[in-house]
Parts: structure tokens; C-alpha cells; sequence
């Protein structure tokens, strides 16, 4: 598929008017018997923002990837079913070593942690000695083992100042939240070239034409988004700090630039308002292929077969626990 030309108008954006709580849909027969399955085999349902509607309603916890952190490494469930991609599956795992962690497609993996494997990190570090690095949690468990501190995109500025002075950063594997990064705290930083296949999509010219749909409606950007976007929007912030900001602020439409599933928890806290899925060149909304590979089906059958599970090296495990709990010890 080749992208649009710059005469052709952007996709009309996709809307998603206020819901009625009082039309809200009962759970299906597999959403209910999901849940029955959920109790009799002790364990927790984490589903991250981006997963599907009927996911995210029978998930104990919807959230970002530092509350989905903080969720997996309180659990008392003896199953963590992690509704999300591989590398979120994983940073359950490690964070839960004892614990069985499974996830719905074990082939849910993620553009961004492939952009950084870990032999190049490490040859580049070898090549690089001294530097500190940062990693953003969208990665694998490898490349968090050789890592010295984790990251999510709602603490990234907090953690990056956390650093000692004087340490030289290696920021990896996403570009365009070290930028973002950078500017918010005046701190130079090597960037590894990564980026999220989804959200560096999304043009400055398909945001000016939802704001021409819809004017005067605030443009809500992830920093995973390329820089020209990030400015042209009116806040920039995670997928966390978006709930907050479209609850506190006083327009009632919302052009929201990240994946499409986060329209769904956006309906659900901040009711009354109405969010526009930002368009791309290509389409009226922008799914993530990975996320969206999980189903109500498989969910069903993971709980029902626990399989698959996510499985590690002892020596992996270890290695990886101590940058997430500086996370953990630093995002109090």
C-alpha cells in the first residue's frame, strides 16, 4: 500500500461519541465464562490500554506499563495472564519469577523492542564503556538486563533526572520519547534509532485536518510520535496522564494521538466527552497490529490450558530485576 500524496485529503478520523453507561452492553456468555475460569484457576487479568474493548472489560487492571508494573509485582494471584505484548509479558515475569505468566498469542511481539536486539546493545556498549543507560520498558528482557535503569513513557523525565550527574546516557530503543526526553530535561542523551511502527504514522497534516473537523478540540499526543507531531499537539504525555488531562480540562472533544484502543478506557473514565482517533496518511484510526493479535478467544484458552508461558533464564531473570526495581524505588 503506498501512502497517500500531499493533495489527497487524510481519512476522515474515526469518533467515538460519549457512552452511556446505561446502554453499556452485558458481558457475553465467553466474557462470563471467561471470568469463571479467571476465579477457579487463582489468576489476574493485566490488560494494557491498546488491547480491545471486550479484552479491557474483563481485565482486573487496565493501565500503562508502569501500572501494569506496579499491578504485576503486587499480585498475590498464582496466574498472571497479561493481556498486552511479549516484552510486557515478560517484565511480569521477571518482576514475578515464582509465578506462572502467560499471555494469549506468545507471537504478540512489538516493532519497537525488535528495533534494539540485544547483541548490538551489547556490542555497542562494549564499543561505548561508561555510558549509562536508560532503557524504555518497550523492549526485551535482554536488553533490560544489560540496562541500568527501565523507563515507561509516564516516568521517563523523572528517571532521566534521577541519573548522577555527569554519567553520559545511552537512551534506548525509542527516538522519538528521547527527544522528547531531551527537551524536557535539558539533558543530552545518546539515542538509539528505534521507533514504534504505529504511532510514527500519525502526520502533522492528518492532525490539522482533524482539527479542522473538530475545532478547538485539544490534540492529545504519545512522545512515541515523530517531533513535528509532538509539537503541533497542545500536551504531549502518556497514556496515563492522558486520563487525567481530558477529565480536568473543559473541552468536551479530545483528538487523541496514540492507538485506538485507548479510546475505550478514555469512554469509560472521562464520560460525558468525546475523543477522535487521530487519522494517519493511511487510515481513520491507527491499530496496533501486535496488540490487536490478542482475541476473547485465546484469552479464554490460555486460562483454560495455561499456555503459553513466558519462560526465562535464571541469569536473565536477575539481571533484568534490577533495573525494573530502580524504576519501581525511583517512580514512588
Amino acid at each position: 500500500m503506498s501512502l497517500k500524496n500531499a493533495s489527497t485529503p487524510a481519512p476522515t478520523p474515526l469518533v467515538f461519541p460519549p457512552l452511556d453507561p446505561r446502554q453499556a452492553a452485558p458481558l457475553s456468555p465467553l466474557q462470563r465464562e471467561i471470568l469463571e475460569i479467571k476465579r477457579r484457576k487463582n489468576a489476574v487479568i493485566l490488560a494494557h490500554n491498546y488491547q480491545t474493548d471486550d479484552i479491557q472489560r474483563v481485565a482486573d487492571f487496565v493501565g500503562d506499563s508502569l501500572g501494569l508494573a506496579r499491578q504485576a509485582a503486587g499480585t498475590t494471584a498464582e496466574t498472571i495472564v497479561f493481556c498486552g505484548v511479549h516484552f510486557m509479558a515478560e517484565t511480569a515475569k521477571i518482576v514475578n519469577p515464582g509465578k506462572r505468566v502467560i499471555l494469549p498469542e506468545a507471537g504478540a511481539g512489538c516493532s519497537l523492542s525488535d528495533s534494539c536486539p540485544a547483541e548490538e546493545l551489547a556490542a555497542y556498549k562494549a564499543q561505548n564503556p561508561g555510558l549509562y543507560t536508560v532503557a524504555y520498558i518497550n523492549c526485551s528482557a535482554a536488553v533490560k538486563a544489560l540496562s541500568d535503569v527501565i523507563c515507561t513513557s509516564g516516568n521517563a523525565v523523572d528517571i532521566v533526572n534521577r541519573v548522577p550527574p555527569g554519567r553520559e546516557i545511552l537512551f534506548v530503543p525509542d527516538q522519538n520519547l528521547g527527544q522528547w526526553v531531551m527537551r524536557q530535561t535539558g539533558r543530552g542523551m545518546r539515542l538509539w534509532p528505534g521507533s514504534c511502527y504505529a504511532h510514527v504514522l500519525y502526520t502533522v497534516r492528518g492532525i490539522e485536518g482533524a482539527r479542522a473537523a473538530h475545532p478547538g478540540a485539544p490534540v492529545v499526543a504519545h512522545p512515541e510520535c515523530i517531533e513535528a507531531v509532538r509539537d503541533t499537539a497542545d500536551i504531549v504525555c502518556s497514556t496515563e496522564k492522558m486520563i487525567g488531562y481530558c477529565r480536568d480540562n473543559p473541552a468536551g472533544t479530545f483528538i487523541i494521538a496514540t492507538e485506538t484502543g485507548m479510546m475505550s478506557r478514555l469512554r469509560r473514565e472521562v464520560p460525558g466527552k468525546t475523543f477522535v482517533a487521530a487519522p494517519t496518511d493511511l487510515c481513520g484510526c491507527n491499530d496496533c497490529r501486535y496488540m490487536k493479535m490478542n482475541t476473547l478467544g485465546k484469552l479464554r484458552e490460555c486460562l483454560e490450558t495455561l499456555e503459553p508461558q513466558v519462560t526465562l533464564p535464571m541469569d536473565t531473570l536477575a539481571a533484568a530485576a534490577a533495573p525494573i526495581h530502580r524504576m519501581l524505588e525511583w517512580s514512588r
